[in-house]
This record gives structure tokens, sequence and C-alpha cells, in this order.
């Protein structure tokens, strides 16, 4: 039995020895790639369910900060899109509310969990949307001091439609174009550009190009105007 037992184990004695490094080698890198990690994620903030006619009307929305916990080696093969918050504002209506960041807000794979959201509070503005039209208001450059003035200028369309939360929408005057450079011309000449509104939480609906013609006419010397 001695004998048979010996020769058993001596049998290949190289290659079962170096099978069992090989386990011993492959068990340690999986032992320590399971070792628990932590990290801190800057992760988006979802609404999900918003009402048609409503506008979030708060001017900055902070990233969450999460910080997860699990595997080692799951924690480094984490993507940007596998976590992010969300938040239902299926029931929001005009006005200030407070909304909880809690980790049944938190999406993410299964095999880590979440440890910590900051900010654990998130404060919305709500507001009804408003959309409207306004006038465009040209901006040309022209070198006055070459004798250069604007004689006439006109813009196709005239006007455009703005849409946002209804307190900053009715608080547009006008839209503006962006800047055109006339100097040099001595008649009429057409630009395209576009018109914006300064308000970051107003949207131009009509995104078109702003066909601006300008009429430029250059003061004759001894002659003022």
């Amino acid at each position: 039995m001695m004998a048979l037992l010996k020769r058993i184990f001596l049998h290949n004695f190289g290659l079962k020895l170096l099978s069992l490094f090989l386990a011993a080698g492959l068990w340690l890198m999986i032992a320590r790639d399971e070792q628990p990690a932590e990290v801190a994620l800057r992760a988006p903030i979802v609404f999900q369910n918003v009402p048609s006619h409503l506008e979030i009307s708060s001017e900055s929305i902070p990233e969450a900060q999460i910080r997860i916990r699990g595997p080692e080696r799951i924690i480094r093969q984490l993507q940007p899109n596998e976590i992010h918050a969300e938040i239902d504002l299926g029931d929001a209506k005009p006005g200030e509310r407070t909304y909880d960041l809690n980790t049944q807000e938190v999406r993410h794979p299964r095999e880590v969990r979440v440890v910590q959201i900051v900010p654990s509070q998130l404060h919305l503005s709500f507001d009804n949307r408003l959309t409207r039209e306004v006038q465009i208001h040209p901006s040309v450059s022209v070198d006055i001091a070459a004798g250069e003035q604007i004689v006439k200028c006109v813009l196709d369309p005239p006007s455009i439609r703005i849409t946002g939360p209804q307190q900053h929408v009715e608080k547009v005057e006008a839209a503006s174009t962006d800047t055109v450079d006339a100097k040099g011309v001595n008649g009429t000449a057409v630009f395209t550009t576009n018109a914006f509104v300064a308000d970051p939480l107003v949207q131009v609906v009509d995104s078109a190009s702003i066909r601006v013609t300008v009429t430029v006419q250059k003061s004759r010397p001894g002659i003022a105007h």
C-alpha cells in the first residue's frame, strides 16, 4: 500500500509541483482582487418624469459625489455611466422643493454598495414653461474713427421665439445677434449670424441663422453729421 501511494505521489512530481504553484498564484491574484476597495465618483443626477408644463428654474444643479465600496476588481472596471442618482419629479409643482438623495436613489452594479452621497439633499426651484416671441436687436461694429456710420440695418427674421421658466422669459426684452463686423463696408452688405439670449435658462426655439443687411455710409471730409 505504501509503495502504491509513493508511486502515485512521485509520478510526474515536477508537473504536480508546477500545478500547485500555478494554482496558488492564481488564488493569490483572485484573493487580492477580491479585497475591498473604496472610491468617490462624480455622478450625474438624472431627473425622471418631469411634467411637460414645468421647467427647472434653479440656476445651478450640482453633480452628486457618490462614495462606493466593493471588490477591488469590480471598482477598477467601473464605467462612468454605471453609477448615477435618479430623482422622480412626477409630483413637482411651481415653487421650491427639497429632495433627499439616499442609497435608494442611486443606480449602481449590485457587486458594490453606496457608502455616502454628497450632497445628501437637493433643493430645486420649478416654474411654469412659457414660450413667446421677442424682437432681435442687431449688434454691428463699424469704424467710427474712419467716419463710418450705419444708416440702415434690416434683420430677417426680425424676431425669434424663446422658451424657459416663466419668470425668466418674461424678463427678456429682446434677443441680440452676435456682433457683425461691418468695418470697411461702404454701401450695403449682407451678413449671416445667430441670435442669443443672455439668460442661460432661456432657450432660443428658432435656431435658424439671421440675415443682417447693413448699409454703411462714410462721412465726407469737412462735412459734419
